[in-house]
């Protein structure tokens, strides 16, 4: 009875110290000193009450606690170099937030070109990692198949019982939480969160505003205008060098995919258009390019390119070759793109991007005016994983969770307080007008790509809302800050004329069957068409005479069982979404 006494005293004493430990942070000064201060949330108070051991894994501590680990704990992680962290080993935010959770991590870093192949490789041979944080590796199709297999855990548990930061990220953001739970009900992975505005409307047309001021035009508003501005652009010397051909009047690019970048703005004016091609009408699924307003749109693009007013090279060049046209002198009237900087050799670093102003979606002949969509588009949404060879999961867990902490998004995305970043002082206004949250100090890590070793970037999850990204101080001149510019020119020229979610395509889960059907499938469609669509506008085909033949062999290429495999994936999971 003795010994046993002594033994709870010991236990007693040795729970004060955890909780003790508990309660205080390391934080480093802008000298490198450490110091510490004391952290207290909620969860803390509420954990005073609870079991320090946890029935699961007695290394974890309580919800919302620090260190996350009673004792040191390793974890292999999987993850791809970025070109925007240095080093991953001797990051200042690595060796930091092993010391505030008490977990050390070994590095698999694959090379970004080859993360497909090794995930692959990782998945089948069966050597897994404890975690994987690449944040576009895993896809929504191999998170249900091999979370079915067991091979990565279900976190639904984990997650009620430790996701303190995960439940206030997925009650701010439900429809994350639609996409990342499969259609079996569960969960496997967790996204990182990047809530960036302007890049849900991302199909904007961007005009040389110089050339529209020289000759007294206003932005056109119809595809009756369009064409009129293109002409003068094409007819003009805006360059007063003596070559009025030398301007081009409108150019785009064709990347890898073979999808001209063209595609979607103009087709908007004619057809709803984005990246998917399918629509969604009441919950059913079709395509758009294969409708007479497809053809429509082809033939007013057909009549652009025969003027003169499309250059051939949009067909036939990449980004790099459309950002030497703009190298020494401005040539491009207008191009297609995300960003007004996006004809220009350095990009950003290219002051000629100010210059560039955004034209609205245009007013097609039967009146409609659109703007593509992604609604999904708020961050990679597979972006972690624990595999069922993690010893201690609830350790991984709660360390994942703690990312999605406002102040631990901060630190690890860009880097220390007060040297790569700040909280704004009252009276600084942020990008959306309002009282700004936050204020970058350096141009360094996940947002240019000059390598850092203070930060990770986008490796492993965060909690970058809308409402963070917009609360950013705004410093200098508004018209001449990147995000500043991108979000006012989306909330005024494209956000209102969004497409209704209900009819845009959502991210679709899909079986292994389906998948290996629907590979090859969709390959060979989507190819046809976007070789088909260059053809008809170039002329090397002959949009009259062979129209019913490109539609007749979309059907030969089994375009119904396309639409089959895509309706199926869709009712079993978003029809009841959609329904409620």
């Amino acid at each position: 009875m003795r010994k046993t006494a002594i033994y709870i005293l010991c236990l007693l004493l040795v729970m004060t110290m955890i909780f003790s430990a508990c309660k205080q942070r390391e934080d480093r000064t802008d000298d490198g000193a450490t110091t510490t201060k004391a952290v207290t949330t909620k969860a803390d108070e509420q954990a005073n009450d609870q079991d320090v051991f946890d029935e699961d894994d007695p290394l974890v501590t309580p919800p919302g606690t620090f260190p996350i680990a009673k004792e040191k704990v390793t974890f292999k992680v999987f993850t791809r170099q970025m070109p925007s962290v240095a080093d991953f080993e001797n990051n200042e935010f690595t060796k930091w937030y092993e010391e505030l959770t008490n977990v050390h991590l070994e590095w698999d870093i694959v090379p970004g070109s080859e993360v497909g192949t090794k995930l692959n490789l990782i998945l089948a041979g069966g050597d897994y990692p404890d975690m994987f944080l690449d944040p576009w590796a895993i896809s929504g199709t191999q998170a249900m198949i091999y979370g079915a297999q067991g091979v990565f855990i279900r976190l639904n548990d984990l997650l009620e019982k430790y996701g303190i930061e995960t439940k206030k990220m997925l009650s701010e953001y439900p429809l994350m939480k639609d996409i990342i739970t499969m259609p079996d009900g569960n969960i496997y992975t967790l996204p990182e969160v990047d809530d960036a505005f302007h890049g849900k409307f991302g199909y904007k047309m961007w005009v040389y505003q110089p050339w529209m001021d020289k000759l007294g035009l206003q932005h056109p508003e119809t595809t009756e205008d369009f064409y009129e501005v293109l002409k003068r652009f094409r007819d003009e010397d805006l360059n007063d060098n003596g070559d009025p051909d030398d301007e081009v009047p409108l150019v785009g690019y064709t990347p890898t995919n073979g999808r001209p970048s063209i595609m979607e703005f103009i087709m908007n004016a004619f057809i709803y258009t984005d990246s998917n091609l399918v629509t969604v009408d009441n919950g059913n699924i079709d395509v758009v390019f294969n409708k007479p307003e497809w053809k429509e749109g082809l033939a007013y693009m057909k009549m652009l390119y025969e003027e003169g007013l499309i250059a051939p090279e949009t067909f036939t060049q990449d980004s790099t070759q459309l950002q030497q046209l703009n190298a020494e002198e401005i040539k491009i009237g207008f191009t297609p793109a995300a960003t007004p900087w996006a004809s220009l050799p350095q990009f950003m670093g290219d002051p000629r991007w100010t210059e560039y102003d955004a034209i609205k979606p245009l007013i097609g002949p039967n009146g409609l005016r659109i703007t593509g969509s992604n609604h999904y588009g708020i961050g990679p949404s597979y972006a972690f994983a624990i595999s069922k060879t993690c010893k201690h999961p609830a350790v991984a867990f709660r360390w994942m969770d703690a990312l999605y902490e406002q102040e631990m998004t901060l630190r690890k995305y860009y880097g220390r307080p007060d040297q790569e970043w700040r909280y704004a002082e009252p009276g600084e206004i942020g990008i959306n007008g309002k009282q700004a949250i936050w204020a970058s100090l350096a141009k360094s890590g996940g947002e240019i790509d000059i390598p850092t070793d203070k930060s990770w970037a986008h490796i492993a999850p965060h909690y970058r809302s809308a409402e963070f990204r917009e609360g950013q101080v705004v410093t200098g001149d508004p018209s001449k800050h990147t995000e500043s510019v991108l979000y006012r020119v989306t909330l005024e020229k494209y956000f209102p004329y969004a497409a209704d979610v209900n009819m845009t395509l959502p991210p679709l889960i899909f079986t292994e069957e389906q998948s290996a059907e629907l590979a090859d499938l969709d390959k060979t469609i989507k190819d046809y068409v976007y070789e088909m669509f260059a053809r008809f506008i170039t002329g090397d085909a002959d949009l009259d005479a062979e129209w019913d033949s490109y539609v007749n062999q979309l059907e030969r290429m089994n375009l119904k069982r396309w639409l089959e495999i895509n309706q199926e994936a869709y009712d079993s999971k978003w029809r009841d979404l959609r329904d409620k």
